[in-house]
């Protein structure tokens, strides 16, 4: 939420961190499901074979077969799903204990960089093939992808926004709550003051490699000293990023709190809102009538939450009032946005108030707000593809779809924790995890 990001110097350091040579791929597996909730249907199946080729599946039929020549992988008595997606996760940032300020200054992105390749390992090991980066460094998080898709790191698919816009002294500035003198060559960057400094933003963001746009249209929570509850892009500065992206074919994500900024936005096309704290009824109205998604960070506003109870001395100054505040609205927001029909896709706001690979904790706070463990799940596999915009590879176990397969042991669907303990992990048809263990390479 809070993010003081400086440019490398070096675009493709990331890309150098090689953990060893890319997993050759498979070329015919038989996955045998105990049980399978394939993240379309309504209902799981039980004792289905799924063949896969090379890296996506080909089949899904009844009973337990195995194809002349095919591997056959044992999960007999296992429930099998797709791989799982977190929409909303930032994947190049941990949590560092201490004053986040003394942090934030002394840390660079060769540091973070370096922690991304462990914390993309671990979000894969936890079920998670495919992410939505909403905010980090534009160099770092590319490069991160592009090493992730060339094979020298493990971990999830990314779909990257880079660095998010604002507006001066918005979420985001990272001059905020520091000596006016103190400066940075980038932190002026990713700030936007005008619709004309909004269409550059984006079209440079396209250039450099993202994916989609994060906007920051209120304050936030974690950050210092701008009010969640306001709206703090003008009307016109979000528009034009919304139509420059849209034009572009990029999805734009928008970190919004207040009720204001949300009912804005969403009236001018972006296609998520992210946290949503101060949605009412005539938002959720708005929400309906325009498609948009909810992706509602309960594990973040949970953690931050307890942080700025139990130890707001890690939180930035005005963070721990703001949490108190701010969250127990933002908790209570799903029961309602989901008992009023609006569409909810998967993020935990991942960026060290949980740590990466912790993701699947989000789903007992869904269930606990009302959501069935199935629509948890959902919100999990095909909201969140069609969110990201690739519900033709990602997000359900269906033929032609990549090979993200993941199994646990135990029913999700009567204890969703058991998400939490995910024993098999395949993605693109390389088996990752098998048994609860990572996969030797």
């Amino acid at each position: 939420m809070d993010f003081r990001m400086k440019v490398m110097t070096a675009a493709s350091f990331a890309a150098l961190l090689v953990l060893g040579p890319a997993p050759a791929g498979a070329t015919d597996l038989a996955v045998h499901a105990g049980r399978l909730i394939d993240g379309a249907a309504k209902a799981p199946q039980d004792k289905v074979t799924i063949l896969v080729h090379d890296d996506r599946i080909v089949s899904i039929t009844p009973g337990f077969t195995s194809p002349k020549g095919a591997e056959v992988i044992d999960l007999s008595t296992s429930t099998v799903l797709p791989g799982l997606i977190d929409d909303h996760v930032h994947i190049t940032q941990g949590f560092h204990k201490g004053d986040p300020i003394h942090n934030n200054m002394t840390r660079t992105d060769f540091d973070g960089a370096i922690e991304a390749t462990v914390f993309a390992r671990d979000t894969l090991m936890a079920g998670f093939t495919s992410a939505r980066d909403v905010g980090a460094t534009t160099e770092v998080i590319v490069a991160l992808k592009r090493a992730i898709n060339a094979g020298a790191i493990p971990g999830p698919r990314l779909w990257v926004a880079g660095t998010p816009l604002g507006p001066t002294g918005g979420h985001g500035d990272a001059a905020n709550g520091l000596d006016p003198e103190l400066g940075h060559p980038h932190w002026t960057d990713n700030l936007v003051d005008s619709p004309e400094a909004a269409r550059k933003a984006v079209r440079t963001l396209k250039r450099q490699g993202a994916d989609l746009i994060k906007i920051m249209p209120s304050g936030g929570v974690a950050s210092i000293g701008d009010d969640p509850a306001v709206q703090l892009m003008a009307d016109d500065e979000i528009k034009a990023v919304i139509e420059t992206a849209h034009s572009l074919g990029m999805k734009v994500a928008a970190h919004a709190h207040g009720k204001q900024a949300i009912d804005h936005t969403i009236a001018m096309g972006v296609d998520s809102i992210e946290h949503g704290t101060y949605a009412d009824t005539e938002s959720y109205k708005l929400f309906k009538a325009h498609g948009t998604y909810l992706v509602p960070t309960q594990l973040v506003g949970a953690r931050i939450l307890e942080h700025a109870k139990t130890h707001p001395e890690d939180l930035n100054p005005s963070a721990a009032q703001k949490a108190l505040e701010t969250i127990p609205t933002m908790l209570k927001n799903l029961h309602d946005a989901y008992a009023a029909g609006v569409k909810i896709a998967f993020g935990t706001d991942t960026f060290g108030m949980s740590n990466h690979g912790e993701n699947a904790q989000e789903f007992k706070l869904l269930v606990n707000a009302g959501m069935p463990a199935m629509e948890a799940i959902k919100a999990a596999t095909w909201n969140a593809a069609d969110l990201i915009g690739d519900t033709k590879d990602i997000g359900t176990i269906q033929a032609g779809r990549y090979a993200d397969i993941i199994a646990v042991d135990g029913d999700p669907l009567k204890d969703v924790t058991v998400l939490e303990h995910v024993a098999f992990v395949m993605k693109g048809g390389v088996v990752y995890k098998a048994r609860g263990a990572p996969v030797a390479r």
